[in-house]
């Protein structure tokens, strides 16, 4: 049943309040209508002056209580690089199609379209921007990525859908954005004929994109794109399992891989909702940064390639003790040659479990997450070619194009056939060891003959081929070396167990391999970098993105779980009742009754 917030509002300030909860209340299934005696154009000049905002190429017009979030722009800026090679790549894709049909005189010459961006192309791209809040990323799209035919800027908030009007008015590219005003469910399924698909659709809601998902892989064209950002970190890093498994259908497991994990919860999630219609997906880029994640996948058809869904889907044991991690897969694929197919292969279902009631490390017991995407998370020819976009001359007026570059290089080294990942820190804490250099670890597994890398989720992330057991045997010589005090050997302790036992062979700790060191880290790229501000993140729904007054609910609520609590008398705890009602933030009050007279 739906429920209905209505607000008669004769005050500018509480008329835009009111429209900052009706941007966000479609995400909680509450339908807010604003209520008013001056007509819009009143009600537009009486919110204030409005804020001009630069991004990019892209200006646009805010009022005060606009949702605008800087913190985003590394992934704006992420998506037209994405975008501008994917828009090459889709019109060569194109071009040999039209070669091999002999469809087009200029296709069969081998002749390439030149793209450019702000022009119209007819046979270019057709993005949607399901949630365009004020239209910045569409009109940065519109004026940046070549080869575009048309981008629908598509909001359940009217005022929002105005706002969208009137900056691409300002910035004049409405030749290319269409604003919309609708549903994004609605929009998505009313779009899923042929000849209505979407070449991209763009997802950045504020939370879990799930509820999308299913409108968003009926209406993408054959071989299109899907840019779906998620914000619930916290639910998917596992501090509530049985939220992300009612929103995502996998449990997660609270582990220092917990951002990669997240990628693959939300990667199986997209798989097993295309797979319903008989769709696939590739993931071409999977990041996690700052406080979301952000997955670019193609979505194609086939019956044939669906049945393959469940050999890169896997269930994970995490040990209680030592955290060690086990992967086993939902499904196989086995090599079935005939003389009429050398290729074919039978699908069946492994023999199991992949581990014992207790972990052969520590003797533990384990706890059973997923199950996760288990199959790479990028594509590497994609990301070559993305690479070249970012060296490219035009991509360097991006802002956050230094830690882009930085980003992608370390993406680029790492294993992708290898999923999830240890940390060096944990693993040493585990065995209160004195840590040991990352270096010297790297080079141990790689003269061992092993393969190593960094993850780009973690700066003191171990992603390796070699078991569980070969870098505890690491650890083990590590402590010959520097050897962990005997108060520390308790009975039941992982330690214990791990440290009592003897190293199968010796490793090489003294020597540097000449490969330990990635080209990143010795070209000082930028990795792993700080937060840029305090109180980096998200925003609340109720608190005010473009002043400078934001992130008051992160501001306070820092660090309180470390503050001591002193036993407190009554007037203390009166007294406290009165700083709290007087200090809290207006932004942060949500009206509790049905409807409010202002």
């Amino acid at each position: 049943m739906a429920r209905v917030i209505l607000f008669t509002c004769n005050s500018a300030k509480k008329l835009a309040e009111n429209r900052l909860l009706c941007k966000f209340s479609a995400f909680r299934g509450v339908q807010v209508h604003s209520r008013t005696n001056s007509t819009m154009a009143q009600e537009i000049a009486n919110t204030g002056p409005l804020k001009t905002i630069r991004e990019g190429s892209a200006e646009i017009l805010v009022a005060e209580h606009v949702f605008y979030n800087p913190v985003q722009e590394f992934n704006r800026d992420l998506s037209i690089c994405v975008l501008t090679t994917f828009s090459r790549i889709y019109q060569r894709e194109k071009n040999e199609l039209c070669q091999r049909k002999n469809a087009s005189s200029d296709a069969s010459n081998g002749e390439e379209t030149k793209l450019e961006a702000g022009v119209k192309h007819e046979n270019g791209l057709r993005i949607l921007e399901a949630l365009s809040a004020t239209g910045l990323r569409s009109i940065r799209y519109a004026k940046e990525i070549p080869g575009v035919k048309e981008i629908i800027a598509n909001d359940l908030s009217k005022s929002a859908v105005e706002s969208i009007e009137q900056n691409v008015k300002h910035n004049q590219i409405d030749h290319l954005i269409k604003p919309s005003f609708n549903d994004a469910m609605t929009l998505m399924y009313t779009s899923t004929k042929p000849e209505h698909h979407f070449t991209a659709i763009d997802l950045d809601p504020y939370g879990h994109p799930t509820r999308f998902l299913d409108g968003a892989v009926q209406s993408i064209e054959d071989g299109g794109l899907l840019l779906i950002t998620a914000t619930d970190m916290a639910v998917l890093a596992g501090n509530s399992p049985e939220s992300c498994y009612v929103k995502y259908g996998s449990v997660p497991l609270k582990t220092k891989a917990c951002h990669e994990m997240a990628l693959r919860i939300l990667l199986r999630c997209i798989e097993t909702t295309a797979t319903r219609y008989g769709r696939y997906m590739k993931p071409l880029l999977s990041i996690s940064a700052d406080f979301y994640i952000r997955v670019f996948v193609r979505i194609y058809t086939g019956r044939y390639a669906c049945k393959k869904s469940s050999s890169k889907q896997s269930m994970v044991f995490q040990c209680t003790g030592c955290e060690a991690l086990t992967l086993q897969p939902l499904g196989v694929l086995k090599p079935n040659p005939t003389e009429a197919n050398p290729q074919q292969i039978k699908f069946g279902i492994p023999t199991g479990p992949f581990v014992g009631s207790r972990c052969e490390h520590c003797n533990h017991q384990h706890h059973m997450g997923g199950p996760i995407w288990s199959a790479p998370l990028h594509d590497e020819d994609f990301l070559a070619e993305l690479l070249e976009t970012v060296e490219q001359e035009d991509s360097k007026r991006l802002t956050t194009i230094r830690r882009i570059y930085g980003t992608l290089t370390v993406i680029r080294e790492e294993l992708h056939d290898i999923p999830l990942y240890y940390a060096l820190d944990r693993m040493c804490g585990i065995l209160k060891l004195e840590s040991i250099g990352m270096l010297t670890l790297r080079s141990a597994l790689l003269y061992a003959g092993y393969r190593v890398s960094y993850s780009h989720a973690s700066r003191t992330s171990i992603k390796t081929d070699a078991p569980i057991s070969v870098l505890w045997d690491i650890l083990r010589c590590w402590h010959r070396l520097h050897p962990v005090k005997a108060d520390r050997f308790l009975e039941g302790v992982p330690l214990t167990a791990i440290l009592r036992k003897q190293p199968s062979q010796e490793y090489n700790l003294e020597d540097i391999h000449p490969e330990a060191n990635p080209p990143s880290r010795k070209e000082s790229l930028s990795r792993f970098p700080e937060n840029p501000t305090a109180h980096w993140g998200p925003g609340t729904r109720a608190t005010q993105m473009v002043n400078d007054n934001k992130m008051v609910k992160s501001a306070q609520n820092q660090n309180k779980r470390k503050q001591k609590r002193a036993p407190k008398n009554d007037e203390t705890k009166a007294l406290d009742n009165d700083v709290k009602a007087d200090s809290e933030s207006p932004d942060r009050k949500v009206p509790k009754t049905i409807t409010t007279d202002c």
